[in-house]
């Protein structure tokens, strides 16, 4: 594999893009900004989503999808939840079976309920036959573009394409671990943003180490029972994309999601705590999906169904911790 491009100039896609620069001889980098897209290409920096750190020369920014397609052998993408299928069906002129498709994206499609590659699939099926893998871990934009250690799994239910991926982009600071269960990485990459909102709550709250334990004990529960109702392994869960992306989004001062959930705890409104962000936290969205694919699937999930009421109906974050202690007693 020689040519990659990345779809996505935020963070995330920006700081693959200067991870993988040295595994490939060409890299396009897709940026919707055209403003952006240009001070990128002449300063190497993204000042707004990643300001810090390099581009490599050879990471090409363009800010028109074809020029970013044209001869590419893998498509990565890296854009919120919401966005995916529309830049798939503006991609889809440009796309072909020859491409691998790799998602980095961490979400759910509200009203459909689909996983990032379903979607991809999706828009894809009538056109071509898409080979879709997932990327997914433990991992803040900042420290991968730092070149510090991190380690995640690529996931497929084509083991060949898992392990091509593998390949292809494990470097000596990025490590992958190929997997065959997609559903449980992208249930878990999915979902921990709703439980990272908690623990921020917990945080802002000032509710100790006790409670944040809890949280992401009974959180992993949580993720791990819709995982395995949808078809995927408990084992993945115990993994880099479950247990490990939890207690990183929970317990990181890098985290969206967490700190949504601090500011809702300091009286804050979501309105104005999401308005003043640069970039998405997905846990917003996803609480409605996740809500929906509980009822779906019979799952007990009252961390999330908390979240969701916060988030949607107005509870206080006081009192939405006081509801999950106040439950009837159970087993573990």
């Amino acid at each position: 594999m020689k040519s990659l491009a990345i779809i996505g100039g935020g963070s995330w896609g920006t700081a693959l893009a200067i991870i993988l620069a040295s595994r490939f001889p060409r890299v396009r980098l897709w940026v919707y900004e055209g403003d952006l897209a240009a001070r990128m290409s002449e300063t190497r920096e993204n000042d707004v989503y990643l300001p810090g750190c390099r581009l490599p020369r050879h990471a090409e920014v363009v800010n028109q999808l074809p020029a970013a397609l044209d001869g590419a052998e893998i498509v990565l993408s890296a854009i919120p939840s919401h966005l995916v299928r529309g830049l798939y069906q503006q991609m889809l002129p440009f796309l072909n079976e020859s491409m691998v498709f790799v998602s980095a994206t961490k979400g759910l499609e509200n009203g459909t309920l689909l996983r990032m590659s379903e979607v991809i699939q999706d828009v894809l099926r009538n056109r071509l036959v898409a080979r879709v893998a997932v990327i997914s871990g433990p991992t803040f934009a900042l420290e991968v573009a730092r070149f510090e250690p991190t380690a995640l799994v690529v996931a497929s239910t084509d083991n060949a394409l898992s392990e091509c991926v593998q390949t292809a982009f494990s470097g000596p600071t990025f490590r992958l671990y190929a997997n065959s269960d997609p559903i449980g990485v992208e249930i878990g990459g999915s979902v921990k943003n709703v439980v990272a909102i908690g623990a921020g709550v917990v945080h802002g709250l000032g509710l100790g180490h006790n409670a944040m334990a809890a949280l992401i004990t009974r959180g992993l529960a949580e993720i791990t029972r819709l995982a395995v109702a949808m078809g995927g392994a408990a084992q993945t869960l115990a993994g880099l994309a479950g247990l490990g992306d939890l207690v990183l989004t929970c317990s990181g001062d890098l985290s969206r999601n967490r700190m949504v959930g601090v500011e809702l705890a300091h009286g804050r409104k979501l309105e104005e705590i999401v308005s003043s962000m640069k970039m998405v936290a997905e846990g917003v969205k996803t609480t409605n999906a996740v809500s929906d694919l509980a009822k779906r699937y019979s799952v007990e999930m009252p961390i999330c169904e908390q979240m969701f009421q916060m988030l949607h109906f107005g509870i206080s974050p006081r009192e939405a911790i006081q509801r999950l202690m106040d439950r009837s007693l159970k087993g573990e």
